[in-house]
């Protein structure tokens, strides 16, 4: 790790406690899968929504991460939803083998971008409006989402309303800015029953809980070796810059399970570690978990 291994890891429990704060529903699912067994949570990834505008897209938020020692991967890109993201690898840390949470190992970092330039006039001179606001806002995406402030000032119902019509993604980017879209568990690193992904699911429904059911609730990698679901996302109050309070879309928590990859599959299960297992991300899926924040699935009904 590249720089002061505490400050880093402080600013990513400022952006945890900020989108616990904001997210009854992934307070309540972190204590519950603790509570089994007294189990250890490690983040699989962290996910960051950005605006790919003005430089506030992708680079504003890697910034950060690219300074303390991740490495950027492979980029995936979603036509229909007119975004593209990229993944970060973490650097080695000895140190955070008993840790929990942001202070165990680290994890991946998945930020995606909005490609404003793709959308219509109406919509891409909202966006502008706001990243222009910002000043030199693009600079500190980092700090935003550890202090959970918007960079621009507040907007008005009428254009997240116009937002949200054309792209869920940029209306929802709109009223959270760059806070912290959603944690990931890994549940292979579980000790308890719930270190498969289908118990956890279980688990997490039995508990009260609604699922993203876009593309079924288990989205599966093409190659079967990684296996992904996430909450509904909470919804809070809002209050516009006209006065107008409505609720609005803010985050969910994720679920990852990473199988052995086929040349390792004869390992003793002792001695398999975190390299032996599939890496990555997958664009089907990923594009299945973006719908966590959508009308459709929080307005969804459970049978």
């Amino acid at each position: 790790l590249q720089g002061g291994e505490s400050f880093f890891r402080k600013a990513l429990a400022a952006m945890e406690t900020i989108y616990l704060s904001k997210n009854p529903t992934a307070k309540a699912i972190l204590e519950l899968v603790r509570s089994v067994e007294d189990d250890r949570i490690c983040y699989d990834h962290l996910a960051f929504r950005t605006f790919g505008v003005d430089k506030h897209g992708i680079d504003s938020m890697a910034k950060f991460f690219l300074d303390y020692g991740y490495v950027q991967r492979e980029e995936l890109r979603f036509p229909a939803k007119k975004l593209k993201a990229f993944w970060f690898s973490p650097p080695d840390i000895i140190s955070s083998d008993a840790g929990t949470g942001v202070y165990g190992p680290l994890p991946r970092i998945f930020i995606s971008e909005l490609l404003v330039d793709q959308m219509s006039p109406e919509t891409q001179n909202i966006i502008r409006k706001y990243t222009e606001l910002s000043g030199n806002g693009e600079s500190y995406a980092a700090m935003a989402s550890a202090l959970g402030s918007l960079m621009w000032n507040k907007p008005s119902y009428s254009e997240f309303q116009r937002l949200a019509r054309e792209s869920e993604y940029a209306a929802w980017t709109l009223v959270n800015g760059y806070t912290l879209n959603h944690v990931t568990i890994s549940t292979h690193r579980l000790k308890s029953q719930l270190r498969t992904i289908g118990n956890l699911n279980q688990f997490i429904e039995e508990n009260g809980f609604k699922l993203n059911s876009e593309g079924g609730v288990l989205k599966v990698s093409p190659d079967g070796h990684l296996l992904q679901s996430s909450t509904v996302a909470d919804s809070s109050p809002f209050q516009f810059s006209d006065g107008i309070t409505e609720s609005v879309p803010c985050s969910y928590i994720e679920f990852a399970e990473r199988l052995v990859l086929p040349q390792f599959k004869d390992l003793p299960e002792n001695k398999v570690e975190e390299f032996h297992r599939r890496d990555g991300f997958e664009v089907g899926n990923a594009d299945k978990i973006f719908e966590s924040t959508s009308k459709d699935q929080l307005t969804r009904k459970v049978a």
